[in-house]
């Protein structure tokens, strides 16, 4: 049974999903852009006989505090520390970690400062090389580098109803996809201050591609055990970024599965299938 929580960290108030006996292995499970922790509704149930999930809602999304921007800086080492208060208010000292979209530079972000808490990782289209960017991320850069209020106000339409629809729906199977989850994550841009404070975490991205070399020399020097495994047709983290997990980790485990960006959305089973037969 998956059970549900909220508690407080640094003044905000944290929302998660918890699931599985507390005496099994722990999973924390860390969700993606422009999603919440109920990305992972399909995946808890198929692995609460193995692992002691939790998934948390980071702050700005989901169901947690969504603070003013002009209080909360929205950057992903905040995040990164929001959570890592969150781990240790938790206690938990020893957890594998499931990264997807934005969980990965947030989750390295953890794995990287505190080494000796990670088990093992699964990364689900959860990018940290430059190989896994795909095309769009040229444009970004280019505001990255030439920022203007213009160019900002232009990437409200990374959350616009439409584009949220297609980051379920392309690349995976006709009729595999139900609206559930896209409709709540549209839901929740109608929150005040949502499209500000997604507006300064798409403009610090950036920060994140500059640490790919500290997650990547987390790979090398700790080599955990780890799962790649991709919607192989997502165009946003296309798939040789799965295959460059091999170049730091060589035991990693590459896995593709015939689906979009939104993977879990079609392909539970399949992960929990190859969730359990690398770590349980």
């Amino acid at each position: 049974m998956t059970t549900y929580h909220t508690i407080t960290i640094d003044h905000l108030t944290i929302f998660y999903r918890e699931a599985g006996d507390p005496q099994k292995p722990t999973m924390l499970l860390l969700h993606g852009f422009p999603s919440a922790s109920h990305m992972f509704r399909d995946l808890m149930p198929l692995l609460a006989d193995h692992f002691h999930l939790i998934a948390p809602d980071y702050p700005g999304f989901g169901q947690s505090s969504l603070p003013d921007p002009a209080d909360f800086a929205y950057t992903f080492t905040h995040l990164a520390a929001v959570m890592t208060d969150f781990i240790t208010q938790l206690g938990l000292s020893k957890f594998y970690l499931y990264v997807f979209d934005y969980g990965a530079p947030i989750g390295f972000h953890i794995a990287a400062a505190h080494p000796d808490w990670i088990a093992g990782i699964v990364s689900q289209n959860g990018n940290v090389y430059r190989e896994g960017l795909g095309a769009k991320w040229a444009t970004r850069q280019d505001f990255w580098d030439h920022p203007t209020a213009a160019k900002r106000a232009s990437y409200r339409n990374a959350f616009a109803p439409d584009t949220i629809r297609g980051q379920y729906l392309t690349g995976a199977p006709a009729h595999s996809v139900g609206p559930d989850g896209y409709t709540l994550d549209i839901a929740y841009t109608q929150r005040p201050h949502y499209a500000d404070a997604q507006l300064d975490l798409i403009f610090d991205y950036q920060n994140n591609i500059k640490a790919y070399p500290t997650f990547q020399r987390y790979l090398r020097d700790y080599q955990p055990p780890l799962l790649a495994i991709w919607g192989k047709n997502d165009p946003s983290f296309i798939f040789p970024g799965a295959l460059a997990f091999t170049r730091d980790d060589p035991h990693a485990i590459v896995q593709g599965v015939n689906s979009g960006h939104f993977a879990l959305e079609s392909h539970a089973p399949e992960i929990a299938q190859a969730i359990l037969r690398t770590f349980a």
